[in-house]
């Protein structure tokens, strides 16, 4: 089955289409009459009739469409981990590979890193309430396994998880990314509107800021302003401030790509205090500076110096008790 033969319906736009509607009726009476459906994903039909691709994560996006549009009930992904672990098993040998996550959790865990799966697939699966299974495709082929044998992880509603599991569990992942660069404008003017000079031309070349930092005003009404955006779009970000420094009335501007994203994500901060407190004093101990601080209902992230990335998310396994007891 092509994307234009069931068809999978999408808004056009070149290479990064969404899809709108899937009409499965003759997919699922096809399934019905005994035949397995082998369908390509990352692609669809715009209303025009043109083949349109979905972009990043459109094959992944594809499944979990096709899966809500068929009621089944779980989807199935294999891709090359076996699962979802506490954090990256190349860097921290103790990591765990958790049995369930909430989508809420995943979400934030793609988002700031974690490259099991992408944003886009788990936020559709959460809108529709398709329940995910991450699986290895590099199985041994001597065994007789299904999926529903396979270890892998669920990622499910945060009503389907068990209360237990959530009362007892602070934190559910750590994540890391290295494609963040710093930006720092020095001695901008400290008045309504400043920040919305500076943030508004970025918005308008479509740059995503994330992390951002006033620091406490200097004398003469001046303040420095620092944020982050992705590492790829540094000289397309600095080009549009330059080209907006009279407006803005920064004196100078100070980029850093020495620096990396540290995140901490678990249901369980809704209910339990002290998460960050144990992040900061954690890396603290271990002369590990932050450089800049967000936070979200279930995910505390902080800005480093790159070359402490390991160093931290080795402290944090350990400081939130995620070590497993025997090396993954």
């Amino acid at each position: 089955w092509l994307g234009w033969q069931m068809p999978v319906r999408t808004i056009e736009a070149h290479s990064k289409a969404r899809i709108q509607t899937i009409d499965a009726e003759k997919l699922s009476a096809s399934m019905a009459s005994g035949e397995i459906a082998i369908i390509p994903g990352f692609q669809g039909i715009s209303d025009e009739g043109r083949i349109t691709t979905l972009g990043r994560g459109g094959s992944d996006t594809s499944a979990v469409a096709i899966a809500a549009a068929v009621k089944a009930d779980r989807c199935d992904i294999y891709t090359d981990v076996d699962g979802v672990y506490t954090t990256d098993p190349r860097i921290v040998t103790r990591a765990r590979k958790l049995k369930k996550v909430t989508f809420e959790e995943m979400l934030e865990l793609a988002s700031v890193g974690a490259k099991v799966l992408q944003t886009r697939s788990v936020g559709l699966a959460m809108k529709e309430g398709v329940r995910i299974q991450v699986l290895s495709s590099f199985t041994d082929e001597s065994t007789n396994f299904t999926a529903d044998d396979l270890p892998g992880t669920m990622i499910v509603s945060e009503d389907e998880m068990e209360i237990e599991d959530m009362e007892r569990k602070l934190i559910t992942g750590i994540a890391h990314d290295k494609n963040e660069a710093k930006i720092t404008l020095t001695r901008v003017p400290d008045k309504p509107g400043a920040v919305a000079d500076i943030f508004e031309p970025l918005a308008e070349a479509a740059i995503n800021v994330d992390m951002i930092i006033q620091n406490v005003g200097r004398e003469k009404g001046e303040t420095d302003v620092t944020f982050t955006v992705p590492s790829v779009d540094l000289d397309r970000a600095m080009q549009v401030l330059e080209g907006a420094q009279e407006k803005i009335g920064f004196n100078r501007l100070i980029p850093d790509t020495n620096v990396a994203k540290i995140s901490v994500v678990g249901v369980g901060m809704k209910s339990h205090a002290g998460v960050a407190s144990t992040m900061f004093k954690a890396l603290a101990d271990r002369g590990v500076n932050i450089q800049a601080i967000t936070t979200s209902e279930i995910k505390v992230s902080v800005l480093i110096e790159e070359d402490y990335t390991e160093l931290a998310l080795r402290v944090l396994h350990t400081a939130y008790g995620l070590d497993a007891e025997d090396a993954a």
